[in-house]
């Protein structure tokens, strides 16, 4: 057992570490969420949260004058993505993806998961199957019911102290009746940015397999370091392999505007695009007003309050890995590439559901790692205030 972090330890490193000083934004204060009608506070309002992907910080100043100009103008009808968003999307994809992307290959959705169900639907019928990694986020092994098909999942595997694809078990489980594949990259829970010779091996699977390539991106401008861990792109592959992906891409986690509901892809192949926006029927609602005008503003003027937004995380991110592995017994963790989501091994606390055991013994509401398809884990979300994010560590510690 590790000896606990003396406090004299804890304040040392959170001068070594803690560069909020020199910050423009403020992520420290705790703004008051419960009663507002949020699905991480006022679903189990009795419990602290730290599970469902949404910040606890006010979205950016940009995005806040933008949505209030919008209200400003006080009608709120049908409305459409206008110019500025347009360009805004297109030269972010030039600037932060590096790819030329021609307007007529960017489809505008109101959320990435119904994206995730659509391509299900779009490209599988009766007897096919979607192929995934676990563990992953929910919705990915979910969403098959949509299009009454089947799953096929396979493990992430530790290679070299990092997570990875295990490829021949990946080999072994596909059949001729897959269709489609779902990527998450950054992948959410694991905080891994898979490499672009990782994902340029994915595609030429999927190639081989004749798999349709989904990537969900949405947590790819959330990289802690891009020189080390740079965020390929299924964008960024090679035009014989770019042509039979679908890159899902929204400003809503890192922006902290999911409530919003936007998010967009980018299909290069006309067949693929025609075939999914097809599958789209009448069944998604319409984007709403004030959406476009924050995904615009986020993408436009957003990248200062990023930035800052990163190296806070970055800070919480190493106190929390610390804690963890020096306060917590039966708890390991790995310092994610990626995300404000700890992905947090608890198979050595010897108890059947871990999150259950905090949620009686601490009043914590944490994710159930067996909703991302390995129990015996939970997954943690650090996106909060540091005092914040303490608290909840100082629970998980006692309830030990």
């Amino acid at each position: 057992m590790n000896p606990p972090a003396t406090k004299v330890g804890l304040d040392s490193f959170l001068r070594s570490n803690d560069k909020s000083a020199a910050m423009n934004f403020d992520f420290d204060t705790q703004i008051p969420r419960r009663g507002t009608g949020c699905i991480k506070y006022d679903r189990r309002p009795e419990l602290d949260p730290f599970w469902v992907a949404d910040m606890d910080f006010a979205s950016a100043p940009v995005i806040l004058e933008a949505l209030q100009q919008r209200v400003n103008h006080g009608i709120f009808g049908y409305s459409q993505a206008h110019e500025g968003l347009n360009d805004a999307v297109i030269d972010y994809l030039r600037d932060r993806r590096g790819v030329t992307v021609p307007l007529e290959q960017i489809t505008h959705l109101g959320g990435l998961v119904p994206a995730l169900s659509l391509a299900g639907r779009a490209f599988c019928k009766a007897g096919d199957a979607v192929m995934t990694c676990t563990p992953v986020y929910p919705p990915f092994i979910g969403v098959h019911h949509d299009a009454q098909v089947s799953l096929i999942t396979t493990d992430h595997v530790q290679v070299d102290g990092r997570w990875t694809f295990d490829w021949q078990a990946m080999a072994n489980a596909v059949t001729p009746e897959t269709r489609v594949f779902l990527l998450c990259n950054p992948q959410n829970p694991l905080g891994r940015v898979f490499s672009g010779e990782e994902i340029m091996q994915l595609a030429t699977f999927c190639e081989t397999h004749d798999l349709v390539l989904v990537s969900d991106e949405i947590h790819c401008d959330l990289v802690f370091d891009e020189t080390a861990t740079p965020h390929f792109s299924a964008l960024n592959l090679p035009e014989n392999l770019a042509k039979r992906c679908i890159t899902l891409l929204a400003p809503s986690k890192t922006w902290n505007i999911a409530g919003l509901g936007y998010a967009f892809a980018v299909i290069p192949d006309d067949s693929i695009r025609r075939r999914f926006t097809a599958a789209r029927g009448h069944t998604l609602a319409e984007i709403n007003a004030l959406a476009f005008y924050a995904a615009e503003a986020a993408y436009r003027d957003g990248e200062p309050w990023r930035l800052e937004l990163m190296t806070y995380l970055k800070t919480n991110r190493d106190l929390l890995v610390n804690f963890i592995n020096t306060r917590c017994p039966g708890l390991s963790v790995m310092a994610g590439e990626a995300t404000y989501l700890a992905w947090i091994d608890a198979r050595g606390m010897g108890v059947e559901n871990p999150a259950q055991h905090f949620e009686k013994k601490a009043g914590l509401f944490l994710s159930d790692g067996a909703y991302f398809g390995w129990p015996g884990w939970i997954r943690f979300n650090f996106g909060c205030p540091r005092a914040r994010m303490l608290e909840g560590l100082e629970k998980i510690a006692a309830a030990l």
